[in-house]
């Protein structure tokens, strides 16, 4: 009587107790279904090794890493080919023969532009071009970093110093040439002059950024501990800012072979950089040697900007770099 009951009142509640008989079933083999029974124990163990073995397995498929070789050299060389593809197509099909070099082919380029007798000039532009980029690069590392440093330490600085800097990078170079040529002249001054300001602002907002960007706490830590100035410029702030620091100097360090090639454009006298040269093929129509030209210029931008990368990499670690960090 009182199984039945105990039963009854389970039922009513919409749940069964494991191992309870209703009124008028038959007792029979137990179907696995309770929560409590040998059946049911055992269908939870298997359903939680098969749940396990998934995750397992889906864990173990391989991914592809994004700093793995596969992505960082297979993808630009997918997009290169590309880029040829549709420079193929534009030469060959866009273009009537008569048209075709307004954009010569890229083997063409290759031929006439880089293994013909104008190599060792566009070699020996390249350098003078490269010397003045790196020139410049230096004084506008040299200029920044205090400049910005001087911001970091008072707000009242920041808020006299930095609208210089924001000015500085709004005015267009052709409105300072006439002003850099009456007073650097036309030659390796006025060039370097011009990198100068081009590669000065990311470099003083960078820098900014990353003397700013300290830990309170730690700013209070050196406070409490009666610390100067000058160390916690050194053994806080300037540790914290050179990650942000060399990524200015990494968009900077591109930015000084725009401002040594157009400078070439300008300020004529003197040895020809590379500019000079783009500036002689394009007077001349000879378009296998202007894409010649262009194209050792590019790579020039794209070499500074890798070894200023690589450096970054080298001298402050991956601990900074975001993917790392997700």
């Amino acid at each position: 009587m009182d199984n039945t009951t105990t039963a009854t009142q389970a039922l009513r509640a919409g749940r069964a107790t494991p191992g309870s008989i209703a009124p008028g079933e038959e007792p029979g083999p137990h179907d696995g279904s309770g929560s409590g029974g040998p059946g049911s124990q055992s269908a939870t163990t298997s359903a939680t090794a098969a749940a396990t073995t998934t995750t397992t397995a889906r864990r173990s498929r391989p991914r592809l890493s994004a700093d793995g070789p596969l992505v960082s050299i297979g993808g630009p060389l997918v997009v290169l080919a590309m880029v040829l593809g549709v420079w193929y197509f534009i030469s060959y099909v866009v273009l009537e023969p008569s048209r075709r070099f307004l954009m010569p082919a890229p083997h063409v380029v290759i031929t006439e532009g880089f293994m013909g007798d104008n190599l060792p000039a566009m070699l020996d532009a390249l350098e003078r071009t490269t010397v003045v980029a790196l020139t410049g690069l230096a004084i506008a590392f040299v200029i920044g970093v205090v400049w910005a440093i001087l911001m970091s330490q008072e707000t009242w600085a920041e808020r006299s110093l930095f609208p210089y800097a924001v000015v500085l990078q709004c005015i267009p170079i052709l409105a300072l040439v006439p002003l850099i040529g009456f007073w650097f002249g036309f030659g390796f001054t006025a060039r370097v002059f011009v990198c100068v300001l081009i590669a000065l602002f990311p470099i003083v907002s960078n820098t900014l950024f990353g003397l700013k960007s300290v830990d309170p706490g730690l700013r209070r830590l050196f406070r409490l501990h009666h610390a100067g100035r000058l160390t916690v410029l050194r053994k806080l702030e300037a540790p914290a800012a050179l990650p942000a620091l060399f990524e200015g100097l990494r968009v900077a360090a591109g930015l000084s072979v725009v401002g040594a090639i157009v400078g070439d454009f300008f300020f004529k006298q003197g040895d020809p950089g590379i500019g000079i040269l783009i500036d002689t093929y394009r007077a001349r129509l000879q378009s296998p040697e202007l894409f010649a030209s262009i194209l050792l210029a590019s790579l020039l931008g794209v070499a500074v900007f890798l070894a200023f990368g690589l450096l970054s990499r080298k001298v402050v670690g991956r601990w900074y770099n975001a993917e790392d960090q997700r």
